[in-house]
């Protein structure tokens, strides 16, 4: 996560850093620095699970070709759930508590709120995983389990970022999120 708000710091005009000099101000943009990170990670996150929503769409094209119809309705869950996640990460407010906002994230707070990032990221890994076993399912008798597994790791990735967000809110209960 350190690498995204390094980027967005190494993008800085002159000016920036200039005023990144004046005392008091560095705080201010640090903390726009960390929202332009968070913008850019949830963009990255939303980019890929519209990927993985797409392939799922596919495989609801060729279950339909292959005479799979019945199957469709119970991938279109697992489709569903990747859209309300995607839809989730995009549309939640940028940043980690700006100068005057009502919710201030302490070093710690913001160190698991980057833990979630990190398990959003994990995350696509796992759904991309099952997206390939529900592929490689298609014609065998473990479709079934192969589209349950699909839909609940799905599910999951919507709880992780409701979680996330629970943390911003109401700050780090200590809880960090599980890690598969």
């Amino acid at each position: 996560m350190s690498d995204l708000l390094g980027r967005v710091m190494d993008e800085q005009d002159i000016f920036k850093k200039l005023l990144g000099k004046i005392p008091g101000f560095k705080g201010y943009v640090d903390r726009n620095n960390r929202r332009s990170a968070d913008k850019l990670l949830r963009e990255t996150i939303a980019s890929r699970f519209d990927a993985l929503g797409q392939r799922v769409s596919a495989l609801q094209r060729d279950l339909i070709s292959q005479g799979g119809l019945a199957w469709v309705d119970d991938l279109e869950a697992a489709a569903i759930k990747l859209r309300t996640f995607t839809d989730r990460v995009r549309t939640a407010s940028y940043g980690y508590a700006g100068f005057f906002d009502a919710v201030k994230i302490n070093s710690e707070e913001l160190a698991s709120i980057y833990q979630y990032d990190l398990s959003l990221m994990e995350a696509g890994d796992e759904v991309e995983r099952g997206i390939d076993n529900v592929e490689a399912s298609i014609g065998t008798d473990g479709l079934a389990a192969a589209i349950r597994n699909l839909t609940s790791l799905a599910q999951k990735s919507v709880e992780a970022f409701d979680k996330r967000a629970e943390v911003i809110l109401t700050g780090a209960s200590g809880d960090q999120p599980a890690s598969s």
